[in-house]
C-alpha cells in the first residue's frame, strides 16, 4: 500500500483518456501503441534498439514532455516505412544512428542536444527534422494535447462556433479603429 500512486482528476483523466484513445480506434496505429514512455510498433526496416534511439531523436527534435510515446512512435512507424521502401534512406538512418552512438537514447537531454547540434547539417538530422514535424503534428494524439479541433470549414467554420470572441484583444479605442462607415 506503500507504493499507491495519487493523481488528481485532470491527471487521471488525461491517463485514461490516452488509453482508451488508443484501445477505442481498434486496427488504427493507435491500438497498435501503449500509453507512457513504454511503446510498441512492428518495425520492418529497422531494429528496436534502432527505433528506441530513432525516438530519442525524435523527442530531442521536438519535445513536449508530457505528449505520449505513442505519437512519437507514429513518427518511427513512418521512418521505418521509408526506410523499408529506400535503401539509401535506410543506409543514412544507419549510419546517422551510428554516428550518434550506442548510449544516446539513455544520454541525458544535455548530451542529446550537444550530439544533435554537432550534426544539425547532416541528411540524417535534416531527415528526421522533416519526418517528425510532419508526423508528429498530424497525429490524432497531438491535436488532442494541443487543442486543436481540426480543420473548420466541415464544422461551419469558426465564427459560428464561439471563435469570434476576441475578449482576449484589448479595445482599440474609437479614433484608432480606422474610418468611420458613412452613413447615408
Amino acid at each position: 500500500m506503500d507504493d499507491l500512486v495519487n493523481l488528481n482528476r485532470r491527471e487521471l483523466l488525461k491517463t485514461t483518456t490516452g488509453l482508451l484513445t488508443g484501445l477505442v480506434v481498434a486496427g488504427s496505429p493507435l491500438a497498435l501503441v501503449a500509453r507512457g514512455r513504454a511503446w510498441a510498433v512492428d518495425l520492418t526496416a529497422l531494429t528496436s534498439t534502432e527505433g528506441t534511439k530513432l525516438m530519442a531523436v525524435a523527442r530531442t527534435i521536438v519535445p513536449h514532455d508530457k505528449l505520449d510515446d505513442a505519437a512519437y512512435a507514429m513518427v518511427i512507424k513512418a521512418i521505418d516505412s521509408d526506410a523499408g521502401k529506400d535503401e539509401s534512406n535506410r543506409k543514412m538512418l544507419k549510419e546517422g544512428l551510428a554516428a550518434l552512438g550506442p548510449e544516446f537514447a539513455a544520454s541525458s537531454e544535455s548530451d542529446r542536444v550537444a550530439a544533435l547540434k554537432k550534426m544539425e547539417f547532416s541528411a540524417f538530422f535534416q531527415a528526421m527534422r522533416l519526418k517528425t514535424v510532419q508526423v508528429l503534428y498530424a497525429t490524432p494524439m497531438a491535436y488532442v494535447y494541443f487543442g486543436y479541433e481540426g480543420e473548420a470549414f466541415s464544422k461551419g467554420g469558426y465564427l459560428q462556433r464561439g471563435f469570434n470572441d476576441l475578449r482576449w484583444l484589448p479595445e482599440v479605442p474609437v479614433e484608432d479603429g480606422g474610418p468611420l462607415p458613412v452613413s447615408s
